[in-house]
Protein backbone atom coordinates (compact mmCIF):
# COMPACT_ATOMS: atom_id res chain seq x y z
CA UNK A 1 0.00 0.00 0.00
CA UNK A 2 1.72 3.41 -0.81
CA UNK A 3 1.76 6.10 1.88
CA UNK A 4 -0.43 8.92 1.72
CA UNK A 5 1.34 12.25 1.54
CA UNK A 6 1.49 15.16 3.60
CA UNK A 7 2.28 18.61 2.06
CA UNK A 8 2.57 20.93 5.42
CA UNK A 9 2.62 24.62 4.26
CA UNK A 10 3.47 27.45 6.74
CA UNK A 11 5.31 30.85 7.31
CA UNK A 12 8.63 28.85 7.13
CA UNK A 13 10.32 31.40 10.31
CA UNK A 14 7.13 31.40 12.03
CA UNK A 15 6.41 27.55 12.20
CA UNK A 16 9.61 25.78 11.89
CA UNK A 17 9.39 23.73 15.09
CA UNK A 18 6.05 22.70 14.67
CA UNK A 19 6.35 21.39 11.19
CA UNK A 20 9.55 19.31 12.79
CA UNK A 21 7.47 18.50 15.26
CA UNK A 22 4.42 17.20 13.42
CA UNK A 23 7.26 15.63 11.29
CA UNK A 24 8.41 13.30 13.97
CA UNK A 25 4.94 12.94 15.82
CA UNK A 26 3.29 11.49 12.55
CA UNK A 27 5.78 9.22 11.39
CA UNK A 28 6.59 7.70 14.90
CA UNK A 29 2.98 7.18 15.42
CA UNK A 30 2.27 3.14 15.58
CA UNK A 31 -0.83 3.80 13.35
CA UNK A 32 -0.12 7.13 11.33
CA UNK A 33 3.38 6.12 10.41
CA UNK A 34 2.24 3.05 8.75
CA UNK A 35 -0.10 5.52 6.34
CA UNK A 36 1.31 9.04 6.30
CA UNK A 37 4.75 10.27 5.05
CA UNK A 38 5.12 13.89 5.31
CA UNK A 39 7.17 16.65 3.07
CA UNK A 40 8.29 19.95 5.38
CA UNK A 41 10.53 22.60 3.58
CA UNK A 42 13.83 21.52 5.01
CA UNK A 43 13.47 18.10 3.20
CA UNK A 44 13.88 19.73 -0.02
CA UNK A 45 17.42 18.65 -1.59
CA UNK A 46 19.28 20.72 -3.76
CA UNK A 47 17.75 20.50 -7.47
CA UNK A 48 18.37 22.84 -10.31
CA UNK A 49 14.84 24.54 -10.43
CA UNK A 50 13.22 27.84 -8.30
CA UNK A 51 12.35 26.97 -5.14
CA UNK A 52 8.54 28.08 -5.61
CA UNK A 53 8.07 25.67 -8.36
CA UNK A 54 9.95 22.97 -6.09
CA UNK A 55 7.15 23.72 -3.75
CA UNK A 56 4.50 23.26 -5.92
CA UNK A 57 5.82 20.27 -8.04
CA UNK A 58 5.27 18.83 -4.01
CA UNK A 59 2.15 19.80 -3.69
CA UNK A 60 0.80 18.52 -7.15
CA UNK A 61 2.66 14.95 -5.64
CA UNK A 62 0.54 15.28 -2.15
CA UNK A 63 -2.34 13.61 -0.82
CA UNK A 64 -2.83 16.06 1.71
CA UNK A 65 -1.97 20.01 1.96
CA UNK A 66 -1.85 20.73 5.40
CA UNK A 67 -1.74 24.54 5.94
CA UNK A 68 -0.47 26.52 9.54
CA UNK A 69 -1.70 30.15 9.51
CA UNK A 70 -0.69 32.73 12.40
CA UNK A 71 0.00 36.26 12.53
CA UNK A 72 2.63 36.46 9.59
CA UNK A 73 2.15 36.20 5.86
CA UNK A 74 5.49 35.94 4.90
CA UNK A 75 7.77 36.70 1.47
CA UNK A 76 5.58 38.28 -0.95
CA UNK A 77 6.55 37.46 -4.61
CA UNK A 78 6.21 40.24 -7.86
CA UNK A 79 2.64 39.91 -7.52
CA UNK A 80 2.29 40.23 -3.98
CA UNK A 81 1.36 36.92 -2.93
CA UNK A 82 3.43 34.36 -0.22
CA UNK A 83 4.19 30.96 -1.57
CA UNK A 84 1.98 29.48 1.49
CA UNK A 85 -1.08 30.92 -0.33
CA UNK A 86 0.64 30.18 -3.92
CA UNK A 87 0.28 26.48 -2.58
CA UNK A 88 -2.72 26.67 -1.02
CA UNK A 89 -4.65 27.91 -4.37
CA UNK A 90 -2.42 25.09 -6.16
CA UNK A 91 -3.75 22.50 -4.16
CA UNK A 92 -7.04 23.83 -4.36
CA UNK A 93 -6.92 23.91 -8.22
CA UNK A 94 -5.86 20.26 -7.89
CA UNK A 95 -8.78 19.30 -5.75
CA UNK A 96 -6.21 18.04 -2.89
CA UNK A 97 -8.16 17.41 0.51
CA UNK A 98 -6.92 20.51 2.53
CA UNK A 99 -6.55 21.01 6.81
CA UNK A 100 -6.20 24.52 7.34
CA UNK A 101 -5.18 25.21 11.58
CA UNK A 102 -5.07 28.70 12.90
CA UNK A 103 -3.14 30.17 15.66
CA UNK A 104 -5.93 31.80 17.84
CA UNK A 105 -4.72 35.24 17.51
CA UNK A 106 -7.03 38.13 16.41
CA UNK A 107 -7.32 39.47 13.63
CA UNK A 108 -5.83 42.40 14.72
CA UNK A 109 -2.87 40.82 15.89
CA UNK A 110 -2.39 39.34 11.83
CA UNK A 111 -0.91 40.46 9.21
CA UNK A 112 -3.73 42.27 6.99
CA UNK A 113 -2.74 39.72 4.03
CA UNK A 114 -2.71 36.99 6.11
CA UNK A 115 -6.11 38.03 7.34
CA UNK A 116 -7.77 38.03 3.91
CA UNK A 117 -5.65 34.54 2.95
CA UNK A 118 -7.76 33.46 6.35
CA UNK A 119 -10.93 34.88 4.88
CA UNK A 120 -10.90 32.91 1.58
CA UNK A 121 -9.65 29.86 3.06
CA UNK A 122 -12.76 29.78 5.27
CA UNK A 123 -15.22 30.34 2.67
CA UNK A 124 -13.98 26.51 1.44
CA UNK A 125 -12.91 24.82 3.92
CA UNK A 126 -13.39 23.65 8.09
CA UNK A 127 -10.71 25.47 9.65
CA UNK A 128 -9.10 24.41 13.39
CA UNK A 129 -8.10 26.82 15.73
CA UNK A 130 -5.06 26.05 18.27
CA UNK A 131 -3.03 27.58 21.27
CA UNK A 132 -0.57 25.46 21.74
CA UNK A 133 1.72 22.55 20.01
CA UNK A 134 -0.17 20.31 22.09
CA UNK A 135 -3.53 21.37 20.35
CA UNK A 136 -2.29 21.70 17.23
CA UNK A 137 -1.11 17.99 17.49
CA UNK A 138 -4.66 16.69 18.82
CA UNK A 139 -6.34 18.23 16.23
CA UNK A 140 -4.11 17.01 13.19
CA UNK A 141 -4.39 13.55 14.68
CA UNK A 142 -8.67 13.80 14.46
CA UNK A 143 -8.28 14.81 10.84
CA UNK A 144 -5.82 12.23 9.87
CA UNK A 145 -7.68 9.41 11.70
CA UNK A 146 -11.20 10.90 10.04
CA UNK A 147 -9.61 10.84 6.77
CA UNK A 148 -8.39 7.78 6.81
CA UNK A 149 -11.96 6.26 7.99
CA UNK A 150 -13.60 8.29 4.67
CA UNK A 151 -11.21 7.03 2.64
CA UNK A 152 -11.70 3.69 3.75
CA UNK A 153 -8.20 2.83 4.53
CA UNK A 154 -8.92 1.99 8.04
CA UNK A 155 -12.44 0.38 8.95
CA UNK A 156 -11.90 1.01 12.40
CA UNK A 157 -10.29 4.03 13.95
CA UNK A 158 -7.02 3.45 16.58
CA UNK A 159 -8.34 3.10 20.35
CA UNK A 160 -8.80 6.64 21.48
CA UNK A 161 -10.13 8.09 18.84
CA UNK A 162 -12.45 5.51 17.69
CA UNK A 163 -16.36 5.84 17.75
CA UNK A 164 -19.10 3.95 20.17
CA UNK A 165 -21.94 5.18 18.22
CA UNK A 166 -24.67 3.47 20.90
CA UNK A 167 -23.42 5.44 23.49
CA UNK A 168 -25.65 8.10 24.63
CA UNK A 169 -24.43 11.68 26.19
CA UNK A 170 -26.14 10.66 29.33
CA UNK A 171 -23.04 8.05 30.06
CA UNK A 172 -21.19 11.19 30.70
CA UNK A 173 -20.71 12.03 34.05
CA UNK A 174 -21.21 15.98 34.16
CA UNK A 175 -19.81 15.99 38.00
CA UNK A 176 -16.28 14.61 36.38
CA UNK A 177 -16.51 17.20 33.55
CA UNK A 178 -16.83 19.86 35.72
CA UNK A 179 -14.17 19.17 37.70
CA UNK A 180 -12.38 18.35 34.96
CA UNK A 181 -13.01 21.83 33.76
CA UNK A 182 -12.36 23.81 37.21
CA UNK A 183 -8.55 21.95 37.12
CA UNK A 184 -7.81 22.90 33.60
CA UNK A 185 -8.52 26.51 34.22
CA UNK A 186 -6.37 26.64 37.03
CA UNK A 187 -3.43 24.61 35.68
CA UNK A 188 -3.30 25.53 31.76
CA UNK A 189 -5.61 28.61 31.36
CA UNK A 190 -8.52 26.25 29.77
CA UNK A 191 -10.46 28.34 28.12
CA UNK A 192 -14.28 26.61 28.82
CA UNK A 193 -16.28 27.46 32.14
CA UNK A 194 -17.81 25.16 34.14
CA UNK A 195 -21.44 26.12 33.07
CA UNK A 196 -20.19 24.95 29.25
CA UNK A 197 -22.58 21.81 28.26
CA UNK A 198 -20.99 18.44 28.15
CA UNK A 199 -21.45 18.16 24.33
CA UNK A 200 -19.10 21.48 23.74
CA UNK A 201 -16.53 20.67 25.81
CA UNK A 202 -16.19 16.94 24.39
CA UNK A 203 -16.32 18.77 20.79
CA UNK A 204 -13.58 21.10 21.98
CA UNK A 205 -11.40 18.50 23.23
CA UNK A 206 -11.72 16.26 19.69
CA UNK A 207 -14.04 13.58 21.96
CA UNK A 208 -16.99 13.92 20.22
CA UNK A 209 -18.03 14.49 16.36
CA UNK A 210 -21.87 14.67 14.64
CA UNK A 211 -23.22 13.14 18.31
CA UNK A 212 -20.82 10.29 18.34
CA UNK A 213 -18.43 9.90 21.30
CA UNK A 214 -14.96 8.69 20.89
CA UNK A 215 -13.65 6.03 23.31
CA UNK A 216 -11.39 8.47 24.87
CA UNK A 217 -14.30 10.24 26.03
CA UNK A 218 -15.56 7.30 27.94
CA UNK A 219 -12.31 6.37 29.53
CA UNK A 220 -11.64 10.36 30.60
CA UNK A 221 -15.04 10.82 32.04
CA UNK A 222 -18.08 8.13 31.73
CA UNK A 223 -20.13 7.21 34.80
CA UNK A 224 -18.62 3.70 34.55
CA UNK A 225 -15.81 2.95 32.34
CA UNK A 226 -15.30 -0.37 33.22
CA UNK A 227 -18.95 -0.92 31.64
CA UNK A 228 -17.33 -0.07 27.93
CA UNK A 229 -13.77 -1.25 28.51
CA UNK A 230 -13.67 -4.26 31.40
CA UNK A 231 -9.83 -4.11 30.98
CA UNK A 232 -9.20 -0.05 31.55
CA UNK A 233 -8.26 -1.38 34.99
CA UNK A 234 -5.12 -0.94 37.80
CA UNK A 235 -3.79 -3.98 39.63
CA UNK A 236 -1.66 -3.55 42.60
CA UNK A 237 -0.02 -6.14 44.42
CA UNK A 238 2.81 -5.84 47.57
CA UNK A 239 4.49 -9.03 48.66
CA UNK A 240 6.81 -9.55 51.14
CA UNK A 241 9.83 -10.79 49.62
CA UNK A 242 11.83 -9.83 46.13
CA UNK A 243 9.40 -12.30 44.10
CA UNK A 244 5.54 -13.30 43.49
CA UNK A 245 4.59 -15.80 45.85
CA UNK A 246 1.85 -16.07 48.15
CA UNK A 247 0.46 -15.33 50.56
CA UNK A 248 0.34 -11.84 48.84
CA UNK A 249 -0.89 -9.53 52.34
CA UNK A 250 -2.03 -6.58 50.00
CA UNK A 251 -4.10 -6.64 46.90
CA UNK A 252 -6.09 -4.06 45.02
CA UNK A 253 -8.14 -3.62 42.29
CA UNK A 254 -9.01 -0.43 41.00
CA UNK A 255 -11.74 1.05 38.66
CA UNK A 256 -13.14 4.63 37.55
CA UNK A 257 -12.20 7.26 35.17
CA UNK A 258 -8.08 7.76 33.78
CA UNK A 259 -7.85 10.17 36.53
CA UNK A 260 -9.04 8.35 39.31
CA UNK A 261 -6.90 5.12 38.54
CA UNK A 262 -3.68 7.54 38.88
CA UNK A 263 -4.93 9.07 42.20
CA UNK A 264 -6.11 5.87 43.72
CA UNK A 265 -2.80 4.04 42.21
CA UNK A 266 -0.13 6.40 43.32
CA UNK A 267 -1.83 6.79 46.75
CA UNK A 268 -1.61 2.64 47.15
CA UNK A 269 1.70 2.89 46.41
CA UNK A 270 2.89 5.18 48.67
CA UNK A 271 0.89 3.98 51.39
CA UNK A 272 3.22 1.05 51.18
CA UNK A 273 6.24 3.27 51.11
CA UNK A 274 8.25 4.08 53.98
CA UNK A 275 7.41 7.68 55.36
CA UNK A 276 10.34 9.61 57.49
CA UNK A 277 9.46 12.44 59.81
CA UNK A 278 12.00 14.71 60.34
CA UNK A 279 11.96 17.81 63.25
CA UNK A 280 8.42 18.05 64.55
CA UNK A 281 7.17 21.66 64.95
CA UNK A 282 4.47 23.62 66.39
CA UNK A 283 2.90 24.00 63.26
CA UNK A 284 0.83 21.89 61.15
CA UNK A 285 3.26 21.35 57.98
CA UNK A 286 5.86 19.11 59.52
CA UNK A 287 7.82 17.96 57.27
CA UNK A 288 8.05 14.05 56.23
CA UNK A 289 8.99 12.69 52.96
CA UNK A 290 8.70 8.99 51.25
CA UNK A 291 11.44 6.49 50.77
CA UNK A 292 10.92 7.13 46.70
CA UNK A 293 9.86 10.59 45.73
CA UNK A 294 6.31 10.73 45.19
CA UNK A 295 7.28 12.30 41.64
CA UNK A 296 8.95 9.21 40.07
CA UNK A 297 5.87 6.90 41.31
CA UNK A 298 3.25 9.67 39.69
CA UNK A 299 5.48 9.73 36.50
CA UNK A 300 5.66 6.10 36.16
CA UNK A 301 1.85 5.35 36.89
CA UNK A 302 0.64 8.25 34.72
CA UNK A 303 2.72 7.19 31.83
CA UNK A 304 1.70 3.16 32.21
CA UNK A 305 -1.88 4.40 32.27
CA UNK A 306 -1.70 7.31 29.32
CA UNK A 307 0.04 5.00 27.24
CA UNK A 308 -1.29 2.02 27.27
CA UNK A 309 -2.66 -0.67 24.71
CA UNK A 310 -6.59 -0.60 25.44
CA UNK A 311 -7.19 -2.84 22.79
CA UNK A 312 -5.43 -5.05 24.53
CA UNK A 313 -7.32 -7.79 28.07
CA UNK A 314 -4.29 -7.35 29.50
CA UNK A 315 -4.41 -4.69 32.73
CA UNK A 316 -1.92 -2.39 33.76
CA UNK A 317 -0.23 -3.91 36.65
CA UNK A 318 1.68 -2.58 39.66
CA UNK A 319 3.82 -4.73 41.92
CA UNK A 320 5.85 -3.88 44.98
CA UNK A 321 8.80 -6.39 46.02
CA UNK A 322 10.78 -5.58 49.39
CA UNK A 323 13.39 -4.12 47.23
CA UNK A 324 11.65 -2.20 44.29
CA UNK A 325 8.09 -1.53 42.52
CA UNK A 326 7.41 -2.78 38.71
CA UNK A 327 4.94 -1.04 36.56
CA UNK A 328 3.60 -2.95 33.85
CA UNK A 329 1.68 -1.83 30.78
CA UNK A 330 0.01 -3.36 27.90
CA UNK A 331 2.10 -1.38 25.42
CA UNK A 332 4.87 -0.31 23.41
CA UNK A 333 7.17 2.09 22.02
CA UNK A 334 7.00 4.22 19.26
CA UNK A 335 8.40 3.12 15.99
CA UNK A 336 12.32 2.81 15.72
CA UNK A 337 12.28 3.78 19.53
CA UNK A 338 15.02 1.73 21.80
CA UNK A 339 14.66 2.25 25.97
CA UNK A 340 17.79 4.40 25.99
CA UNK A 341 16.00 7.21 24.03
CA UNK A 342 13.76 7.50 27.19
CA UNK A 343 16.83 8.71 29.42
CA UNK A 344 16.93 11.57 27.38
CA UNK A 345 14.89 14.80 26.66
CA UNK A 346 12.66 13.37 23.68
CA UNK A 347 9.49 14.23 21.76
CA UNK A 348 6.25 13.31 23.52
CA UNK A 349 4.35 10.86 20.91
CA UNK A 350 1.48 9.84 22.77
CA UNK A 351 0.10 6.33 21.93
CA UNK A 352 -3.45 7.39 22.99
CA UNK A 353 -3.43 11.27 22.13
CA UNK A 354 -6.96 12.29 22.54
CA UNK A 355 -6.58 10.56 26.12
CA UNK A 356 -3.34 11.95 26.61
CA UNK A 357 -4.31 16.07 25.88
CA UNK A 358 -6.93 16.16 28.52
CA UNK A 359 -4.38 14.55 30.75
CA UNK A 360 -2.05 17.30 30.12
CA UNK A 361 -4.71 20.27 30.54
CA UNK A 362 -5.64 18.63 34.39
CA UNK A 363 -2.01 18.66 34.81
CA UNK A 364 -1.11 15.00 35.10
CA UNK A 365 1.15 15.09 32.12
CA UNK A 366 3.55 17.85 33.36
CA UNK A 367 6.39 18.51 30.94
CA UNK A 368 5.70 16.60 27.38
CA UNK A 369 9.08 14.99 26.59
CA UNK A 370 10.68 15.02 29.79
CA UNK A 371 9.04 12.51 32.03
CA UNK A 372 11.56 9.96 32.27
CA UNK A 373 14.45 11.63 32.06
CA UNK A 374 13.19 13.52 35.21
CA UNK A 375 12.15 10.18 36.85
CA UNK A 376 16.07 9.59 36.45
CA UNK A 377 17.37 12.94 37.61
CA UNK A 378 14.73 12.56 40.96
CA UNK A 379 15.99 9.06 41.88
CA UNK A 380 19.86 10.47 41.70
CA UNK A 381 18.88 13.63 43.68
CA UNK A 382 17.81 11.31 46.48
CA UNK A 383 20.78 9.06 45.71
CA UNK A 384 18.60 6.12 44.23
CA UNK A 385 19.41 3.31 41.61
CA UNK A 386 18.61 4.48 38.41
CA UNK A 387 15.21 3.94 37.40
CA UNK A 388 15.24 0.95 34.13
CA UNK A 389 12.72 0.49 31.26
CA UNK A 390 11.94 -2.61 29.51
CA UNK A 391 10.19 -3.26 26.67
CA UNK A 392 9.17 -7.02 26.16
CA UNK A 393 5.68 -8.14 25.51
CA UNK A 394 4.77 -5.19 28.34
CA UNK A 395 6.54 -2.55 28.91
CA UNK A 396 7.53 -2.58 31.94
CA UNK A 397 9.44 0.25 34.91
CA UNK A 398 11.83 -0.91 37.49
CA UNK A 399 11.83 1.54 40.37
CA UNK A 400 14.23 0.53 43.26
CA UNK A 401 13.53 0.91 46.58
CA UNK A 402 16.94 2.62 49.13
CA UNK A 403 19.07 -0.40 50.40
CA UNK A 404 18.53 1.32 53.78
CA UNK A 405 14.83 0.11 54.00
CA UNK A 406 13.78 -1.47 57.23
CA UNK A 407 11.56 -3.87 57.64
CA UNK A 408 9.76 -4.35 60.34
CA UNK A 409 8.06 -2.25 62.94
CA UNK A 410 8.38 -1.92 66.32
CA UNK A 411 6.61 -3.93 68.21
CA UNK A 412 5.56 -1.42 71.03
CA UNK A 413 3.53 0.40 68.44
CA UNK A 414 1.29 -2.65 67.03
CA UNK A 415 1.54 -4.32 70.95
CA UNK A 416 -0.61 -1.55 72.41
CA UNK A 417 -3.63 -1.66 69.81
CA UNK A 418 -6.73 -4.80 69.73
CA UNK A 419 -6.07 -4.88 66.39
CA UNK A 420 -3.46 -4.66 63.45
CA UNK A 421 -1.95 -0.88 62.96
CA UNK A 422 -1.77 -0.91 59.12
CA UNK A 423 1.22 0.87 57.69
CA UNK A 424 -1.33 4.09 56.21
CA UNK A 425 -2.19 4.49 60.10
CA UNK A 426 1.36 4.62 60.98
CA UNK A 427 1.47 7.33 59.06
CA UNK A 428 -1.36 9.24 60.59
CA UNK A 429 0.39 8.69 63.60
CA UNK A 430 4.09 9.90 62.59
CA UNK A 431 2.74 13.69 60.88
CA UNK A 432 -0.90 14.78 63.14
CA UNK A 433 -0.27 17.88 65.20
CA UNK A 434 -2.72 19.20 67.68
CA UNK A 435 -6.18 19.42 65.32
CA UNK A 436 -6.44 18.89 62.08
CA UNK A 437 -9.04 18.68 59.07
CA UNK A 438 -8.87 15.73 56.75
CA UNK A 439 -7.60 17.59 53.96
CA UNK A 440 -4.97 18.84 55.92
CA UNK A 441 -4.08 15.12 56.55
CA UNK A 442 -4.29 14.26 53.13
CA UNK A 443 -2.28 16.95 51.98
CA UNK A 444 0.95 16.19 54.02
CA UNK A 445 0.68 12.24 52.76
CA UNK A 446 0.44 13.87 49.37
CA UNK A 447 -2.59 11.81 48.75
CA UNK A 448 -5.01 12.83 46.08
CA UNK A 449 -8.01 10.30 45.78
CA UNK A 450 -10.74 11.23 49.11
CA UNK A 451 -12.27 7.31 48.73
CA UNK A 452 -8.93 5.94 49.49
CA UNK A 453 -7.64 7.90 51.64
CA UNK A 454 -10.90 8.10 54.12
CA UNK A 455 -11.52 4.02 53.99
CA UNK A 456 -7.82 3.22 54.36
CA UNK A 457 -6.44 5.96 56.86
CA UNK A 458 -9.45 7.59 58.69
CA UNK A 459 -11.71 4.77 59.24
CA UNK A 460 -9.06 2.64 60.65
CA UNK A 461 -7.51 4.61 62.81
CA UNK A 462 -11.15 5.86 64.13
CA UNK A 463 -12.01 2.41 64.70
CA UNK A 464 -8.42 1.43 66.60
CA UNK A 465 -9.23 4.48 68.31
CA UNK A 466 -6.19 6.25 67.31
CA UNK A 467 -7.88 9.82 66.61
CA UNK A 468 -10.79 10.68 67.21
CA UNK A 469 -13.26 13.66 65.66
CA UNK A 470 -13.67 16.91 66.96
CA UNK A 471 -17.43 16.99 66.40
CA UNK A 472 -18.36 13.28 66.93
CA UNK A 473 -22.03 13.49 66.87
CA UNK A 474 -21.67 15.18 63.19
CA UNK A 475 -18.80 13.28 61.40
CA UNK A 476 -20.18 15.68 58.12
CA UNK A 477 -19.62 18.56 59.86
CA UNK A 478 -17.44 21.60 57.62
CA UNK A 479 -15.52 22.34 60.31
CA UNK A 480 -14.79 18.20 61.37
CA UNK A 481 -11.49 18.07 62.46
CA UNK A 482 -9.28 15.09 63.71
CA UNK A 483 -6.59 14.71 66.83
CA UNK A 484 -5.20 11.91 68.46
CA UNK A 485 -6.48 10.26 70.90
CA UNK A 486 -4.67 9.56 74.61
CA UNK A 487 -3.47 5.98 73.01
CA UNK A 488 -2.21 7.92 70.07
CA UNK A 489 -0.18 10.45 71.77
CA UNK A 490 1.46 7.21 73.85
CA UNK A 491 1.83 5.52 70.43
CA UNK A 492 3.14 8.98 68.90
CA UNK A 493 5.69 9.60 71.83
CA UNK A 494 7.19 5.48 71.37
CA UNK A 495 7.85 6.90 67.56
CA UNK A 496 9.35 9.63 68.31
CA UNK A 497 11.51 8.40 71.34
CA UNK A 498 12.75 5.86 68.22
CA UNK A 499 14.02 9.28 66.28
CA UNK A 500 13.11 8.90 62.34
CA UNK A 501 11.96 5.78 62.25
CA UNK A 502 10.94 4.48 58.95
CA UNK A 503 8.17 1.62 58.42
CA UNK A 504 7.19 -1.09 56.22
CA UNK A 505 4.05 -2.56 55.85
Amino acid sequence: MRKKKIFISSVQSEFDHERAALLEYIQSDPMLGIFFEVFIFEKLPAIDMSTQNAYLKEVEACDIYLGILGKEYGYEDSDGISPTEREFDHATKLHKTRFIYLTSHSSKQRHMKEQSFIQKAQTVLIRKQFSLFHDLRSAVYASLVKYLLEKEIIRSGPFDASFQDKVAINQIDKDKIKWFIRLARSKRGFPLSEGTDISTVLTHLNLMEDGRIRNAALLLFAKDPQKFFINSEVRCARFYGNIVEKPIPSYKVFKGNVFELVDQSVDFVLSKLDYQVETRAEEVSIPGSYEIPREIITEAIVNAIAHRDYTNNASVQIMIFRNRIEILNPGTLPMGWTTEKLKEIHPSIPANPLLAEPMYLAGYIERMGTGTSDMIRSAKDVGLEEPEFVQDDAFKVIIYRPSTSTAEVTAEVSGEVSGEVSGEVKKIIKIMSSEMKRSEIQNLLGLKHDDYFRINYILPALELKIIEMTIPDKPKNPNQKYRLTGLGKKLQNQVKKKGNLCLIH
